[in-house]
């Protein structure tokens, strides 16, 4: 009996891996849309994962963005009093 051939699971395997990174790249843009357009939603990420946060303001600062890091701060402070 003569082996199967590989090419229907390498196609199923291709659509799987592509399916993951669409997952992926959406995923990554409805984050980065929730932190640019939300301080509240940048403050539950500050006290989570503040390593993303780090992230996202060292974007924007390479995108020649300044100043998101230290209007957070200032209001943040600002509501603890």
């Amino acid at each position: 009996m003569p082996p199967k051939p590989l090419a229907p699971l390498a196609k199923k395997l291709m659509k799987g891996v592509l399916a993951v990174e669409l997952l992926g790249v959406f995923g990554a843009y409805a984050l980065f849309h929730g932190l640019n357009n939300s301080q509240d939603f940048r403050n539950t990420m500050n006290r989570r994962f503040p390593a993303i946060l780090e992230v996202y303001y060292r974007s924007n600062e390479w995108a020649g963005i300044y100043g998101v890091r230290e209007q957070d701060r200032e209001v943040w402070a600002s509501r603890q009093d």
